[in-house]
């Protein structure tokens, strides 16, 4: 993630829906791993919070203090919960750490030991294509070295942005590269995905129920997908 990203649209997607999925699992712990990068000179980041049909309308609000805060402090991120009224607190994980090739091993160390956790990883990117990757992707070694650490209950949710291959398609070939554990995933069509991961196939499959009421309950119609064994279902 990148500090220029703070509190756009896609920012407010992302917390509207984490805060939803956190509270509906009733977890006490929204771990997030910022995966922080430098900023660039695009324009990426502009974009109005308000495009984005929010859950909770406080996330509108918690996204324009962000996106207006002078010194961009990624501190304010652990105010998520006070600003929806929710239960949960907000742990960032290596706090304002960048990510490179050479400290990924350092970086996914010493994860929190919550046995209910949502650890959300921010990447640029999303995961790593099939070539070469960067200090933008997540690498399915770093998830697999995740997985190690948490229980069967903590769920790994991994921002993707949209590569050209259709978001289905791109789903099935991410869940059959990951060494294990099930996913399921939602998507704010065309942009960005949410890919959610967890070793237990109880726990996947309740995700899926929360992901389905997500979409079913947006404004912004999504799309739920769902990975089984060898089968992809879509709730449309």
């Amino acid at each position: 993630m990148k500090l220029q990203y703070l509190g756009d649209s896609q920012d407010c997607f992302k917390w509207d829906y984490h805060n939803y999925l956190t509270s509906k699992l009733d977890y006490p712990l929204l771990n997030i791993a910022l995966m922080m990068t430098p900023n660039d000179k695009t324009t990426h980041g502009k974009t109005d919070p308000n495009t984005y049909k929010t859950h909770c309308e406080a996330i509108h609000g918690f996204c324009r203090e962000l996106k207006e805060s002078n010194d961009k402090d990624i501190e304010m991120i652990k105010l998520l919960p006070a600003r929806t009224g929710a239960k949960y607190k907000v742990e960032l994980h290596k706090n304002s750490t960048q990510i490179t090739n050479n400290n990924r091993i350092d970086y996914f160390s010493n994860i929190a030991h919550e046995t209910k956790q949502v650890f959300f990883l921010d990447p640029d990117n999303g995961f790593e294509p099939e070539k070469k990757f960067s200090n933008k992707h997540i690498l399915y070694s770093d998830i697999e070295r995740i997985l190690k650490q948490t229980s069967d209950q903590t769920v790994v949710s991994v921002f993707h942005y949209f590569r050209r291959i259709p978001f289905a398609d791109d789903f099935m070939r991410i869940s059959h590269r990951l060494h294990s554990g099930y996913a399921t995933a939602i998507i704010w069509h065309p942009i960005i995905m949410f890919v959610t991961i967890s070793k237990a196939k109880k726990t996947i499959n309740r995700i899926w129920e929360i992901n389905k009421e997500y979409w079913q309950k947006s404004v912004s119609k999504g799309n739920s997908l769902n990975y089984k064994g060898d089968q992809a279902s879509a709730a449309r």
